[in-house]
């Protein structure tokens, strides 16, 4: 450690001496240039001479040369450049000598200090008292378990991390099935609707095929019934007009207008019928037949009267009656 105090004291002298010796060289410059600024300066002797006027006579300035003085000059200023430079490299050099002796007397000493401890620790192992000993022990067992507890913690926080970021996936995933389940019922219920529409109107045009298709038949079997009622009942005229003929009476008086009903194929169903036509008001005759009972309303005044008790008849709903029709009729007792 003493050489290391005597190293820095003496480089702390040469840069002393440097700086002194920087400053010594810097301010000699100067003053060389000011006495030659002063040299080259005019001089002016004013001398009294007696020439009889009593005028004074001014000398001539002595001047020096130009071009030697700036020579000498910029030999000068190299100088103390060369001078200055030596000097700040002999200070670099003895920095670098210091820098070296310093570190190589503190990797000495940290040599020394380290085999100085090596050997204190091996005199006094023996002599560490077992409290303490126990002490390192039970600190070393609590910062095993509190290492032990934090990477427990850890454990516990990422398990924690990972079971909420489980409950919201699963959460995530309930909402998606949720959303998809809704749409395809929606999907499902507007098919449905759709088929059910579809189905309805499937049906509705069919319902309406039938039912023309019925009315069709239904009107072809009463134009068939009533143009072979027509054609019976002309036969039936003619017949009746040709038996007239024949027997000689069809007089004018003993012709009546009846309107047929219907022809019943027994006793029982002409009755019936008779019951319903007089429920209604109607006079009703019966008059049997070769093909069954014949059953009549009237008899009228003329053939206008009874054809209109026939339309009276045909369009009552509750009759059921629509092929009733309008014959001249002479009863038994005047044939």
């Amino acid at each position: 450690m003493s050489m290391n105090n005597k190293q820095r004291w003496m480089g702390g002298v040469v840069l002393l001496g440097g700086g002194v010796l920087l400053a010594a060289l810097l301010l000699k410059g100067k003053e060389e240039i000011h006495q030659k600024q002063v040299q080259t300066q005019p001089v002016e002797n004013v001398q009294q001479q007696g020439d009889g006027s009593g005028q004074p006579v001014q000398l001539q300035p002595l001047t020096v040369d130009v071009e030697t003085e700036k020579r000498l000059l910029e030999e000068q200023r190299r100088a103390r450049e060369k001078a200055v430079a030596e000097q700040e490299s002999k200070t670099a050099e003895f920095l670098r000598m210091q820098q070296e002796a310093e570190a190589a007397a503190a990797r000495k000493a940290a040599e020394e200090y380290a085999e100085i401890n090596a050997k204190r620790s091996g005199a006094q192992g023996a002599d560490i008292p077992p409290e303490i000993i126990e002490d390192d022990k039970a600190k070393a067992q609590r910062l095993a378990a509190e290492k032990k507890k934090a990477e427990q913690q850890k454990l516990s926080d990422q398990d924690k991390a990972l079971a909420q970021q489980k409950a919201k996936n699963e959460q995530l995933a309930a909402e998606q099935k949720r959303k998809l389940d809704e749409q395809k019922k929606a999907e499902a219920t507007k098919k449905a609707a759709e088929q059910k529409l579809a189905a309805d109107k499937k049906a509705a045009e069919e319902k309406a095929k039938t039912e023309a298709t019925k009315k069709a038949e239904l009107a072809k079997k009463e134009a068939e019934q009533k143009k072979r009622l027509a054609e019976e009942a002309k036969k039936k005229a003619e017949a009746e007009k040709a038996r007239q003929l024949l027997e000689g009476t069809d007089k004018p008086q003993d012709k009546q207008w009846m309107v047929q009903v219907a022809l019943a194929a027994n006793e029982a169903n002409a009755d019936a019928v008779a019951a319903r036509l007089r429920a209604k008001g109607y006079k009703v005759t019966k008059s049997p037949t070769s093909k069954g009972i014949r059953i009549m309303v009237g008899p009228s005044k003329d053939r206008e009267a009874a054809d209109a008790t026939r339309k009276k008849i045909n369009s009552d709903e509750s009759l059921n009656m629509k092929s009733a029709w309008v014959i001249d009729w002479v009863p038994l007792d005047k044939r």
